[in-house]
């Protein structure tokens, strides 16, 4: 796929209006950030080197995403079948779900890394401040 193909840096428009969607209203980006951090903490590498923590993660979050993009489209349409069913149906299915949650995944990873290397430090900080106390003491 060219540049050009792309739409606003995403794969394509379905995609785009999709994740501008649930980064446009507040609770809706709360949610899935919770959801992708819950991916992520929970996503454990595969059998193959390939299958890393955050290939799982975004495998299981993709597929979280669509499933209940899909499911709510369901219930709103309920049992319609017209030319604006099919419609959304096929713009549904353009959606490239792996990046939106990719972008989710790679958010949520940072931060956590981020924490995790401020908790690490004031560890070693506090071991360190004991140790040399330990040493005072002696």
């Amino acid at each position: 796929m060219s540049a050009s193909d792309r739409y606003n840096g995403w794969t394509n428009y379905e995609t785009w209006a999709v994740a501008l969607w649930l980064d446009n209203d507040q609770g809706s980006q709360e949610y899935w950030r919770e959801i992708a951090e819950e991916a992520w903490r929970t996503a454990k590498p595969g059998e193959y080197t390939w299958q890393t923590q955050q290939f799982e993660a975004v495998s299981a979050l993709a597929e979280y995403l669509e499933d209940a993009h899909i499911e709510h489209a369901g219930e709103r349409l309920q049992g319609v079948n017209d030319v604006f069913s099919d419609l959304l149906s096929a713009a549904l299915s353009s959606v490239d779900w792996r990046e939106i949650a990719k972008h989710y995944i790679d958010d949520v990873a940072d931060e956590i890394d981020v924490e995790e290397v401020k908790e690490r430090a004031e560890e070693e900080a506090v071991i360190a401040a004991t140790g040399t106390e330990e040493q005072r003491g002696q």
